[in-house]
């Protein structure tokens, strides 16, 4: 990764790509969302943002599928816009890895959060799998092993997207250890690249809720529900910039997940759109 901090050129067709550098001109060299050097004219130049905001998958990449048919991929976007608009609302600068159902590469993702230096990168997700019935939701959010800063924004949004999900008795699944917590590599870095890669950008993972638990798709498929989901991360925000709230859930031992894929978002296979 080029790990280069010179802002982002919001291309004339809608794509997100970090600046290399200024050429005559008026172009500029850019990272193209599959992680390739291009040169090209016109688009946006945007130097700085407070937040970077990353729904999770895209395009080819659905991500987990509910039962009823609901693609993470959609509903990462569906609440990442929601949590946009909330967060412009409260005055803030935002820029997003994706607005379409388009796929980005995490190394891309990431290349856009040093890119702009935010305050924070934040990747939305909703989780899949198998797991334990439960009477509280299952809700988990990973933060970066090296960064009390990520570890504290993790607690907080945790705390405010448990407690609005909390709300509502349906039969929610969770892992013994759900909550706010780590995941190390096997050389024990972070295992999620959309943590390890934007380093030193504070970097939070959430996982608000099981679409493979039909409960949970249909809860969270109704736009009423995305929308406090967005809410109350703003509220979290906002109390991660203007306070020293701790947070919660924290979790000191977690269970150990395995090493293997931490899927999907690499360059390979992988053609740029057009760009200008």
């Amino acid at each position: 990764m080029n790990g280069q901090t010179d802002g982002v050129l919001i291309t004339e067709t809608g794509w997100v790509t970090p600046v290399l550098s200024g050429l005559a001109g008026g172009r500029h060299r850019v990272w193209t969302p599959c992680g390739r050097t291009q040169d090209i004219a016109g688009g946006r130049f945007v130097g700085s943002v407070d937040f970077v905001l990353d729904p999770g998958h895209g395009g080819s990449e659905p991500g987990a599928v509910g039962r009823g048919g609901l693609r993470e991929a959609d509903l990462n976007l569906d609440v990442t816009l929601k949590l946009r608009d909330a967060l412009v609302d409260a005055g803030y600068s935002v820029m997003m890895t994706r607005e379409t159902d388009v796929r980005v590469p995490i190394v891309t993702r990431a290349e856009i959060a040093q890119a702009l230096e935010p305050i924070a990168f934040i990747s939305v997700h909703f989780n899949g799998g198998t797991d334990a019935a439960s009477t509280t939701p299952g809700t988990e959010l990973y933060h970066q092993i090296d960064s009390p800063d990520s570890k504290r924004l993790a607690g907080l949004i945790y705390e405010e997207a448990f407690g609005v999900l909390d709300q509502f008795d349906i039969r929610w699944v969770a892992l013994g250890d759900a909550g706010t917590l780590v995941r190390p590599n096997r050389d024990g870095d972070d295992y999620y690249g959309v943590l390890r890669r934007p380093a030193p950008v504070v970097s939070v993972l959430a996982e608000f809720a099981y679409l493979s638990n039909p409960a949970e798709e249909q809860l969270v498929s109704d736009p009423a529900v995305q929308q406090l989901l967005a809410d109350a991360t703003v509220t979290a925000i906002e109390r991660f910039v203007t306070t020293d709230d701790p947070g919660s859930g924290f979790i000191d031992d977690p269970i150990f997940r395995g090493y293997g894929s931490s899927g999907a978002g690499r360059t390979t296979n992988c053609t740029d759109p057009a760009l200008e």
